[in-house]
């Protein structure tokens, strides 16, 4: 079944294409696996299955536009996940799916998610992207999450390059602001909707750190869960070279923390606009 069972020694971003190949199931119901793992299973990788699921409804000639997606239990890894379609509207211009994703007959995902025929028209982009420092040369997110925590690396389907590191000192205080650089790493088939469901599943990527950054909240003193997400796309992503994401967090209350994100391309586009709200506290 495609999508689902072992990952047969793949590289991580071939292991993320496999899981991005979900099977169908019957009528609008399609079914996708995680992978393994350990704890909750990463939202993101949810969020771009659960885009497959309604992109493959809908017709090649209306890409996503915006999706807005709640995150409702955690998500197990190892576990099958059903994806169950919901045909909202097929309009002259707008296509609007519904989506909503089971584990073990839990619902623990919905999203809306909306397409549209690309048409001429208005366009602007009043702020340019920030500047940031060359990728090359920038400390791997991986390395430096593995020498706060003191854990063996791990090596996920993105490249990550952070402009400015965490600190694993809980005393050492940044600004509710972040850039990062990400790359695949491995080469994306050259099918629209492939480059669309990798920048779905690199959207969830840091946002939440970024909330805790103020407050000295390191790995290993926070626990933080997405609770809603949302991106608007502005020009179709492509995965040929560095995406630089930009998150910064405006306002956090009653442990719950919101980010605004926006993704640029290596010739300073905006492609993407995300926000995202979760909780976020002090690890017991």
């Amino acid at each position: 079944m495609n999508g689902v069972g072992e990952d047969d020694g793949r590289n991580p971003f071939e292991k993320l294409l496999r899981r991005l190949d979900l099977a169908p199931a019957g009528g609008d119901r399609f079914h996708g696996h995680p992978g393994r793992g350990e704890g909750r299973l990463f939202g993101g990788m949810v969020a771009s299955q659960a885009y497959v699921a309604c992109a493959r409804t809908v017709t090649r000639d209306r890409p996503l536009h915006s999706l807005h997606a709640y995150f409702l239990r955690p998500g197990r890894h190892a576990e099958p996940i059903e994806f169950a379609v919901e045909r909202i509207r097929d309009g002259r211009s707008f296509t609007t799916r519904r989506v909503v994703a089971h584990q073990r007959g839990e619902a623990i995902f919905s999203m809306s998610a909306s397409f549209c025929s690309p048409e001429e028209g208005i366009a602007h982009q009043t702020r340019p992207a920030p500047a940031a420092p060359a990728p090359e040369g920038l400390p791997d997110w991986e390395d430096v999450r593995s020498a706060i925590l003191g854990e063996p690396r791990r090596e996920g389907p993105l490249e990550v390059r952070d402009c400015d590191p965490e600190s694993g000192d809980p005393t050492v205080l940044k600004p509710a602001y972040r850039r990062i650089w990400m790359r695949a790493r491995g080469e994306v088939p050259d099918d629209p909707l492939i480059h669309m469901a990798v920048l779905v599943f690199a959207t969830d990527r840091t946002l939440l750190s970024t909330a805790a950054r103020p407050h000295g909240l390191t790995w290993s003193r926070r626990m933080g869960a997405s609770l809603d997400h949302a991106v608007w796309i502005h020009h179709p992503p492509r995965w040929d070279g560095w995406l630089l994401y930009e998150s910064e967090s405006p306002a956090a209350s009653h442990a719950r923390a919101l980010v605004h994100g926006a993704i640029y391309d290596a010739g300073g586009q905006r492609i993407a606009s995300v926000a995202q709200e979760g909780v976020l506290r002090e690890a017991r």
